[in-house]
């Protein structure tokens, strides 16, 4: 890069002297922020530490490129970067890392969220969503390495779409002409990570205005770049995907993180080539140091050499930013020591007002249980209990509202064979307590709203006379073709579901009809599929991200999980993204095309609706239900079922599908079987059966597993009949085991049984191949028939023989 006496802005106009001085002294009172912040920690006060040390003067030079509506999919060492912008304060960052559950002090996270997690409130506290073309935005930080990756290209891509997608020009709050840049950063470590390479791809196949900044400082915490990164150099790898004059990919940038000028002229530069052309950018930013190491888990001295240990202090970029000052001739001694006098004040006010906003609630927390205790110790004789629970309370090693709760509720055990009159404030006060915590750390998994869509009306589907048939992929197609007339924001991307429309069909003749835009092929990446709707739902898109098939769903199994399912709560409500991800599974063929990994998914998708239709109808009117609402949502449309043909409601576009409320398919008085997708018509076919036996089957179809049976409706069924099946596809302890435990223990269904309740799974193996194997490997008519009856010879062996 060629040196510079002066840092330039994109326009070559020199920065003036006032701006650097508060430059040199924000990135000090960054680096105090990680210095205090670590003692915090080490001293008890916070219980964990991760700050961005070392890298703050690469971050105060890519503020100079940033411009409001801007956005960021980072990692937790952006510190610098978040106050330069203004996302954060320094005194929020210490809330964060002091946990704070008050919004008004942390409303990155309300204390949910490690420190050092950044996060923008898009959405205001009734679900409507604020202009984000005015503000800096930042994604919602998560820990799992270069988890960030996926969704950045999907911030990215909904420039692209605001940009080139005409429908979408009169969204002015979420684009000014698709000229926002996403900026992901990334640590040289974790962009070993697969995720990281298939975005990286991604982004230069699609062309969007992203930014990719990796802070490079040598090590992954104590294994350094040569177990890394090939050459030990992601811009050396990364060469292939340089754009030229005759092919598009990627402009790269590789600059030493202490090289402030440097560091300007080529984000300022490199942004403005972003934003005007959409070409990702990639920033390879070397010789980064770690002043303290990894974290405040442990010191960097147990595995840095001598060597390193020394460069790692010649290299501090601060310390190299002020010699630059200074051999410019730009600021004297005494205004740099000024300017880090006033920083290190700056922080140590920020730390020192954030400490006490969050100690004072908790202070009177627990004063009032110590005067609960006063009046206890009047109006009873244990005496001794409560002037030692007061006496620990008193001592506690660290006050945690934990500490207090778990005082309070100790000597109510304690104090359980007192009147009730004596324990009564105790219990008050255990019962508020428990309360509000639990609105401090369970609230918000899902949408509160009005916009909820478990607030969607129900309308139910009609049937004329002779309704229409149709096989069921005509269904999905008809459904979609409604809603992309009535929907500008919605969009689908994966593979094969344009040009083709769909493996199956379901979207056929609706790219012609509507657009690229609207109906987009996507390479073979499931993570960065995802991805791609996730950050384009983030800035109000409404995107369809298809998964060919059920089990492919494990390829982005990860950011469904960790990033989207979690993405409400983990913000505190202040983020949405409302993806739908619809995909096809269930019985078909093989091993790796009849999949039905329900537990897996009910267990580690909590934060989104999950979807399991018998019928396309079904889907439809569950499609219809979800666009009108503000949550993710998986529904898993039956393999099987779309050449099987389904009377069409009249109503198709309009009619809806509650979300938890299941359906009684076929009433009986026997036995209730409690089912979901394809195995809806097994249990059909095998209740038909029965009734020739005189057993009476009710059949109920689930419709969405989460949420589950909200009106618990199976309960009601399971009072009238005694005997309960939870049948699915599933492997045994899936599914089957969540339903049963959701319906005999949530909903107190068990005290209606007169059988032990049956589960009818398939086995623990995989599915094989063919038809022969399906019988084998999933419950057939015979299975449940059998089971059935069992219970029924149960009941009454001489009139049901087996």
């Amino acid at each position: 890069m060629a040196k510079a006496s002066r840092a330039n802005t994109s326009r070559g106009k020199p920065i003036d002297k006032t701006e650097l001085l508060a430059d040199y002294r924000l990135g000090w009172a960054s680096r105090h922020a990680s210095l205090i912040g670590r003692k915090e920690v080490l001293t008890g006060k916070a219980k964990f530490g991760i700050f961005g040390d070392g890298k703050e003067v690469a971050q105060l030079a890519m503020a100079k490129a940033w411009r409001p509506g801007d956005w960021r999919s980072g990692y937790y060492r952006d510190q610098t970067i978040m106050l330069a912008v203004g996302v954060c304060t320094l005194k929020q960052l210490f809330a964060q890392l002091y946990a704070d559950t008050d919004l008004a002090h942390d409303p990155m996270s309300g204390g949910r969220q490690m420190n050092a997690h950044f996060s923008t409130r898009y959405i205001d506290a009734d679900g409507r969503w604020l202009s984000q073309t005015a503000q800096a935005n930042t994604a919602a930080d998560l820990s799992p390495t270069a988890a960030q990756m996926g969704r950045l290209v999907g911030l990215g891509y909904a420039s692209k779409l605001y940009r080139q997608n005409p429908r979408l020009h009169g969204l002015k709050d979420f684009s000014v002409n698709g000229n926002e840049v996403a900026f992901g950063t990334i640590g040289n470590a974790s962009a070993a990570e697969g995720i990281f390479w298939e975005a990286l791809n991604a982004c230069g196949v699609l062309q969007v205005p992203v930014a990719v900044s990796v802070w490079d400082d040598g090590f992954g915490i104590s294994v350094p770049n040569k177990y890394q990164m090939t050459k030990d150099s992601i811009s050396a790898v990364c060469a292939g995907f340089a754009a030229d004059d005759s092919v598009d990919g990627y402009d790269i940038y590789v600059v030493k993180g202490w090289d402030y000028p440097a560091l300007v002229a080529s984000y300022t530069n490199g942004i403005d080539r972003v934003r005007k052309l959409h070409r990702p950018a990639l920033y390879h930013i070397t010789e980064l140091t770690q002043p303290q190491g990894h974290s405040t888990s442990g010191s960097h001295e147990r595995y840095k050499t001598a060597a390193r240990l020394q460069f790692e202090q010649d290299a501090d970029c601060l310390k190299r930013m002020r010699e630059w000052l200074l051999s410019a001739a730009i600021a004297t001694e005494a205004e740099l020591n000024e300017a880090e006098s006033l920083a290190l004040a700056d922080t140590e006010k920020a730390r020192s007002e954030a400490w006490q906003e969050y100690l004072q609630p908790i202070s009177n927390e627990r004063a009032a249980l110590m005067a609960i205790y006063d009046r206890i110790a009047e109006a009873c004789e244990r005496h001794d209990l409560v002037d030692e629970a007061k006496k620990h309370l008193s001592k506690l090693p660290a006050l945690l509202r934990r500490g207090i709760v778990s005082s309070a509720r100790k000597t109510l055990f304690e104090l359980r064979l007192e009147t009730d009159e004596v324990k009564a404030p105790l219990r008050d006060f255990v019962q508020h307590q428990q309360a509000i915590n639990q609105d401090r750390y369970t609230r918000w998994v899902h949408s509160e709203t009005a916009s909820s869509p478990l607030n969607v009306k129900e309308v139910p589907a009609i049937y004329g006379d002779i309704p229409q048939s149709v096989p069921g992929n005509e269904v999905i197609q008809r459904c979609f073709d409604a809603l992309f007339a009535r929907e500008p924001r919605l969009f689908i991307i994966g593979e094969d579901v344009g040009k083709l429309g769909d493996v199956n069909q379901n979207f056929k003749g609706l790219q012609e009809k509507y657009g690229e835009w609207c109906l987009t092929d996507t390479g073979i990446r499931e993570a960065t599929i995802l991805g791609q709707g996730l950050g384009a739902a983030m800035r109000g898109l409404r995107p369809v991200v298809d998964i060919q098939y059920l089990d492919y769903l494990l390829y982005c199994f990860q950011l469904l999980s960790d990033d989207l399912a979690t993405l409400h709560y983990r913000s505190a409500g202040g983020q949405i993204a409302p993806v739908i991800v619809r995909t096809k599974g269930h019985r078909l063929e093989g091993i790796w095309h009849s999949g039905s990994p329900m537990g897996v998914i009910t267990s580690g998708l909590r934060g989104m609706h999950i979807c399991v239709p018998r019928s396309m109808v079904q889907a439809a009117g569950m499609y219809n239900t979800l666009f009108q609402g503000d949550d993710p949502a998986l529904v898993i449309e039956v393999l099987s079922g779309y050449r099987l043909r389904e009377a069409v409601p009249e109503n198709l576009s309009e009619f809806t599908v509650p979300l938890g409320v299941p359906e009684v398919v076929i009433s009986g008085s026997d036995i209730t079987v409690v089912t979901y997708g394809a195995c809806v018509r097994i249990a059909e076919e095998a209740a038909e059966r029965l009734a020739h036996a005189g057993v009476s089957l009710e059949v109920i179809d689930v419709r969405t597993l989460l949420p589950f049976d909200r009106p618990q409706l199976i309960a009601q069924s399971i009072k009238k009949t005694n005997a309960a099946i939870f049948m699915d596809e599933d492997v045994p302890g899936g599914a089957t085991a969540f339903m049963m435990q959701q319906v005999l223990e949530h909903h107190g269904a068990y005290d209606y049984l007169d059988a032990p309740p049956r589960t009818l799974t398939a086995p623990a193996n995989r599915p094989a191949y063919a038809s022969d194997a399906d019988y084998w490997c999933k419950p057939s008519v015979e299975d449940l028939v059998e089971v059935a009856m069992s219970i029924m010879h149960e009941r009454d062996p001489a009139t049901h023989k087996i």
